[in-house]
């Protein structure tokens, strides 16, 4: 299987590999992981007083598909608004990555960790309206 240059440049050069506190009250995490293929993905972000995320900060366990796709996000989220960032879809990540069919998977690792950051991020504030949004078939993990 051929990989795109986007791929194999976030994969050879990721983006914001790291991790912030867990339990900061401005870090919002998500852990998603797909049993179909073993991958785990977790996606931190860090929320600026404006409501802005101001950082973002990836650790992924997978394929170089996954990787790529979380390197991606962490540099599409910054500057967002939490409501922005949830409107970020696997579709735009796989196309901008050119990912082949058989990995879109891991770009909706990648939509289902967004979501789960900022779910978790409302959780800590006392948004009764957020919501995990995770897709189907990928399951959030616990850390």
């Amino acid at each position: 299987m051929a990989y795109s240059d986007k791929v194999l440049d976030h994969y050879e050069n990721p983006r914001n590999v790291g991790s912030f506190a867990k339990d900061a009250e401005d870090v919002g995490t998500g852990m998603v992981g797909a049993p179909a293929c073993g991958d785990v993905m977790k996606l931190q972000i860090r929320v600026g007083a404006d409501g802005r995320i101001e950082d973002a900060k990836f650790k992924t366990y997978g394929c170089g598909s996954a990787i790529a796709s979380s390197s991606l996000v962490t540099e599409w989220v910054k500057g967002k608004t939490l409501d922005q960032a949830m409107g970020i879809k696997n579709t735009q990540i796989a196309e901008e990555l050119a990912l082949p069919p058989v990995k879109i998977h891991c770009s909706i690792l990648a939509e289902d960790a967004i979501k789960a950051a900022v779910a978790d991020y409302r959780k800590k504030h006392g948004d009764v309206a957020a919501v995990s949004g995770v897709s189907e078939g990928n399951q959030p993990v616990t850390a």
